[in-house]
């Protein structure tokens, strides 16, 4: 279920302009990923972020590991490249870390979610929290020193653009269209929902519920 859950979502944002994804269909538990910010205004505009994720066998139980490969100088990322963010923390609540159920991953989180929740990280870092605290306090006292080195970052990453790969502008992107909903989707192939949510009532059984209080008024009524 997770190999075919997976390959879904890859084909999914195969279509998106601002991730390039590569993976080895022998083993696709491990992606190699290249995240593109779109925003003009970002100080990461232009950048070509690369990164390793590996998903467990129970996959989307459980949260899959990023990493990226040419660490960023951030509040929110290890110097080895990890991140320190709540939708890639195992279920539950830890009340040692203050992070709500709701905030931490879930089988419901897609990669997209993650990756787009990792875009919005890096131009809105918690500070309060850090995993880089040179990082923090510099973000917070010596701002132009941070975007210099931020800057730094973004050319350094130019290095890993894949060759013939056209970096995407926000001039050459139109915004995302909605997720459409069809057979093919990997949740309703796959038996996550039932496992997970309990499964609904059939459509049979809603009929006859339907028919039995439609008696019941009938009786009322006469």
């Amino acid at each position: 279920m997770t190999e075919r859950i997976l390959m879904n979502e890859y084909k999914a944002l195969s279509q998106e302009p601002w991730v390039n994804i590569e993976i080895n269909e022998e083993n696709i538990l491990t992606w190699t990923i290249g995240l593109i910010v779109l925003n003009p205004d970002s100080l990461y505009y232009g950048g070509y972020f690369k990164a390793v994720m590996k998903f467990p066998s129970n996959y989307p139980y459980s949260p899959p590991e990023f990493q990226f490969l040419r660490p960023l100088y951030h509040p929110n990322i290890y110097k080895d490249g990890r991140l320190c963010i709540s939708i890639l923390h195992a279920p539950g609540e830890d009340a040692m870390s203050g992070e709500l159920a709701s905030e931490r991953w879930s089988p419901a989180q897609r990669v997209e979610s993650v990756l787009i929740s990792i875009i919005s990280l890096l131009d809105d870092a918690e500070i309060s929290s850090p995993a880089n605290v040179d990082a923090s306090v510099m973000l917070r006292k010596d701002f132009d020193r941070y975007k210099e080195i931020v800057r730094q970052n973004v050319e350094e990453s130019k290095a890993d653009i894949p060759e013939g790969f056209v970096m995407p502008t926000h001039e050459s992107t139109t915004p995302p269209k909605p997720v459409e909903k069809d057979d093919s989707d990997f949740w309703a192939e796959s038996d996550v929902d039932d496992d997970v949510f309990g499964g609904s009532d059939s459509d049979e059984d809603l009929d006859v519920d339907d028919q039995e209080t439609g008696s019941e008024e009938e009786d009322e009524q006469a």
